[in-house]
């Protein structure tokens, strides 16, 4: 079980995925107690324009540069629309996400090499992660649990007493898009190694998991880091014996997700049963 990881690629995916569960584990609960779901997967997918500008401009390095413009974008263009209340939420989320997809397949269409670059676009290269990728991600792991502490006890107040939060002087406004830029940076950080799909399961997945155990914000975040660890251990292995071994080609990155899901299924019976004796 340890000898695949001394393999430097192997060891550099691992280290990639622990950076990302120590940012997904904690971002993810704020997502899940918001019901922020489909936002999320909205944000995975308006960055995909910027991840194919990012790539034509500067190639593999551009594309943090320009998944974070469209991130911060469209983060900043779902609060406004939601705001505004032209629309409602989920209205304004599906015009922003079908419109900016639309715009990165478009892109990327133009090109030669469009089914190959849209496959790694959007499920990502995990195992070709390299030591300045890995910089960049710990940079913007810091950032993220950085701005996340600073706000998270008003994102708290907001979450669970949003009249009240108003009442105490909070802009509920600018809280939402605090937010919002949070999700969009941890998909500027995920969307390289796992494409701009699976990101969203490493942010609703483990919380909804650590929820069937606890009900407690501290511990679902922890519980939530330490099974994208785990699943992220479990997947490479996964990945690495399915190819070495049986000539299996699983990715990776598919192969962390669906263990992920495969631990939100044991652990749902035991919220079932919590619910039953409460």
């Amino acid at each position: 079980m340890i000898a695949p990881f001394a393999v430097p690629f192997m060891a550099r995916a691992l280290a990639e995925l622990a950076l990302l569960a120590l940012i997904c584990g904690p971002v993810g609960v704020f997502v899940f107690t918001r019901r922020l779901s489909f936002v999320t997967d909205a944000l995975t997918h308006t960055v995909f324009p910027g991840v194919v500008v990012g790539f034509l401009a500067g190639g593999i390095e551009g594309i943090a540069v320009g998944a974070l413009a469209a991130g911060v974008l469209t983060a900043v263009a779902l609060t406004l629309l939601s705001r505004a209340g032209a629309l409602s939420d989920d209205a304004s989320t599906a015009v922003v996400l079908t419109a900016m997809f639309s715009i990165g397949v478009l892109l990327v269409s133009r090109r030669p090499s469009y089914t190959s670059d849209l496959t790694a676009f959007l499920f990502g290269r995990l195992l070709t992660v390299t030591a300045r990728q890995l910089a960049e991600t710990a940079v913007l792991a810091v950032v993220i649990l950085g701005l996340l502490a600073v706000a998270a006890r008003a994102l708290l107040f907001r979450t669970f007493d949003p009249a009240g939060a108003a009442a105490a002087g909070f802009r509920i406004g600018r809280l939402d898009l605090w937010l919002n830029l949070l999700v969009a940076l941890v998909v500027v950080a995920a969307v390289r190694a796992v494409g701009t799909i699976l990101v969203v399961a490493l942010l609703t997945v483990p919380a909804a998991a650590a929820r069937s155990v606890t009900c407690r914000l501290p511990a679902m975040a922890l519980l939530g880091t330490g099974l994208i660890l785990a699943a992220g251990c479990g997947g490479l292995l996964l990945s690495w014996t399915a190819s070495i071994s049986y000539g299996v080609n699983l990715t990776p990155a598919s192969a962390v997700v669906l263990l992920l899901v495969v631990a939100y299924a044991l652990l749902l019976p035991v919220g079932l049963l919590r619910a039953a004796r409460s």
